[in-house]
């Protein structure tokens, strides 16, 4: 693919426009990322996307950012990145600083707070898609390790209340560890 003004322009107009027009946080915008990148442009795979997802939850961070990074950085290096980023951040950061000039005319408008409660249901149904699409990809391979590594990391959040970011590092340790075991096992089977 061709990184020239027409191609940076395109990412950055598409992650401006899924910035600017999603409400809800972050987990909402995930799934707009994926059909603007994955289904429209056909930029990326479902499974890099799933990948630059699993990456943008567990770095530090707003995974919308998080996300638009990893995908820019892998779509165009560091440039790519930077236009993402920007792009995503530049909405919020526009509506913010609006919206705190007029806080309280806002915040004490019961429309605007009944809207506001409104809105959770449309963000249930997105987040619960993003889940949906993550859900597949792990069961798609049909291996049972990862599945029942979801299904005790959802355990562990959702019943016992472990702390997330555990949750998460001790996924990722297991998905590190399953690629040591893989390379051993193909270097041992290289030099038989």
């Amino acid at each position: 693919m061709r990184k020239d003004i027409k191609f940076y322009g395109k990412l950055f107009s598409g992650c401006l426009r899924i910035s600017a027009f999603t409400f809800g946080g972050g987990y909402v915008i995930v799934p707009l990322i994926k059909k603007r990148f994955v289904d429209e442009y056909g930029w990326v795979s479902e499974e890099q996307m799933l990948d630059y997802i699993a990456i943008g939850q567990s770095s530090p961070g707003p995974i919308a950012v998080n996300t638009s990074a990893m995908m820019g950085y892998g779509l165009a290096g560091l440039p790519g990145a930077l236009v993402a980023v920007f792009a995503t951040v530049l909405p919020p950061l526009v509506t913010l600083s609006i919206v705190s000039v007029f806080y309280s005319l806002v915040i004490e408008n019961a429309v605007v707070r009944n809207v506001l409660r409104g809105m959770q249901a449309g963000v249930a149904a997105v987040v619960l898609d993003v889940v949906i699409d993550l859900i597949a990809a792990v069961t798609k391979s049909r291996r049972a390790v990862p599945i029942v590594l979801m299904a005790a990391a959802f355990i562990a959040a959702a019943v016992f209340k472990v702390n997330v970011a555990l949750v998460i590092l001790t996924c990722a340790v297991y998905g590190a560890l399953t690629v040591v075991k893989a390379r051993r096992k193909e270097r041992d089977n290289g030099h038989s």
